[in-house]
């Protein structure tokens, strides 16, 4: 299965695979030194966007669910990552604890978790799966509809480390984006390691951070590689201070959905792109905020005022309130022209440590190419690349050869991985200040 694209395959994305295969040396020596000085996330997940003419990350998220979407033949590659990067953090590991979302009755979500344990398993590790939801009081045990079962156990608290009872484990792994805060029990662990930091969690994390540090990589991965950094890059601005039910903020949120697109505008007509450019308000956090917003001409931010909106978890399914006022993102909206079983898709790429591990099409029939596809009714196929690890192929004509599509993908999301390491250190609260 190699995706369809709706553009023709040419124009800057061929010129850009290009590029990158050209240039592989130096893009992988360039990643090397990268993380010979900082730290990868030690799991990520990049939703990537290709519109024929560009292509960018829109999302990354640093506490990746869907793992179940991974195919039997990626999971050797997960594996041997989550082996590399336990090795690194704590060699003498033997337990590790996976601390999951609150949704016991979402098999979905579960099959996920199932899907982790597994992995760390293999990787060597007794796994167990503790719960911080306060309504599992005693182990509980749920069938999955493929056959399989998680069991959810209450977590124990001690003075200085967590654990399960009769079960002490020197790593503890998060897949839980503590939207609502960061609970205490997780607080002030000095003999255990906790992956991801608390400071990723959406409580803390600000999407406006991320978009910056992969602003200023782009433009040295750019200079790198001799391409414009807006082809990798969607333009971005923040608003404070919004509140779409009161209709405060409304004026400046207005002004940065007009700048944003203008650039856009201008963008297009310098590489004569006959398309209507769009942006996408969203929380500057993750499902707090607006939801995601469509916008294709400044004068409808104003038809925004009053009407209730939430943002709806893409694990749990339960709406949430807007916290008002909030912060906004206005981003450029990238297209996706890419189908699949005739439906609209996206790639969405999975990394642990900092590595490529596999990935998927997040595919929806009933959305257009300028709409966000993370709702209801998304479906996810595996990426061509799942039948065997494919390597590039250099020489092949750009555009028709997947393995090289797929390895693209890879460079842009591990290029959204370096900003977010560079994020994490921006935000760290146990920081070295130095003068």
């Amino acid at each position: 299965m190699v995706p369809h694209l709706v553009t023709a395959l040419t124009g800057p994305i061929n010129e850009l695979e290009q590029r990158v295969l050209d240039s592989t040396p130096a893009i992988e020596r360039w990643f090397r030194l990268e993380w010979m000085e900082h730290t990868p996330p030690f799991y990520s997940a990049v939703d990537i966007r290709n519109a024929g003419f560009k292509l960018a990350p829109v999302d990354t998220n640093l506490f990746p669910g869907g793992w179940n979407n991974l195919t039997k033949e990626m999971l050797p590659l997960a594996v041997q990552a989550a082996q590399a990067a336990i090795e690194k953090i704590c060699p003498e590991a033997r337990n590790l604890l996976v601390i999951p979302e609150n949704h016991s009755k979402n098999t979905f979500y579960l099959a996920n978790v199932a899907q982790l344990v597994r992995i760390f398993h293999m990787a060597g590790l007794n796994v167990r799966v503790g719960s911080i939801d306060p309504a599992i009081k005693s182990p509980k045990k749920i069938e999955l509809p493929n056959g399989e079962t998680v069991c959810l156990e209450p977590v124990v608290r001690s003075k200085r480390r967590l654990g399960l009872k009769n079960f002490d484990p020197c790593t503890i792994l998060l897949n839980n984006e503590l939207t609502a805060g960061t609970p205490g029990i997780l607080e002030d662990l000095h003999e255990q390691y906790l992956l991801p930091p608390l400071h990723a969690g959406w409580s803390v994390r600000r999407k406006s951070n991320h978009l910056h540090s992969y602003e200023e990589l782009s433009k040295r991965f750019g200079k790198l590689l001799g391409i414009d950094p807006w082809l990798i890059n969607p333009i971005y601005a923040r608003g404070d201070s919004v509140d779409f039910a009161e209709g405060r903020g409304i004026d400046v949120l207005t002004s940065h959905v007009d700048a944003v697109l203008t650039k856009v505008r201008r963008k297009y007509k310098e590489y004569g792109i006959n398309e209507k450019p769009f942006v996408v308000v969203k929380g500057d956090t993750g499902a707090e905020g607006p939801g995601v917003i469509t916008i294709r001409d400044a004068k409808e931010v104003e038809a925004l005022v009053g009407k209730p909106r939430g943002a709806s978890s893409a694990k749990g399914g339960a709406a949430r309130e807007q916290r008002e006022p909030g912060e906004v993102i206005v981003q450029e909206g990238v297209l996706t022209n890419e189908r699949v079983h005739n439906g609209v898709a996206e790639p969405v790429v999975y990394m642990m440590d900092r590595y490529v591990v596999g990935g998927f099409y997040r595919v929806h029939a009933e959305r257009n190419p300028d709409e966000n596809l993370k709702s209801p009714g998304a479906s996810f196929v595996p990426l061509a690349f799942s039948e065997s690890a494919h390597l590039p192929q250099p020489g092949a004509k750009p555009g028709a050869s997947a393995p090289n599509r797929f390895y693209m993908y890879g460079v842009v999301g591990r290029l959204a991985m370096v900003a977010a390491s560079y994020e994490m250190e921006a935000t760290d609260p146990d920081a070295e200040i130095y003068e």
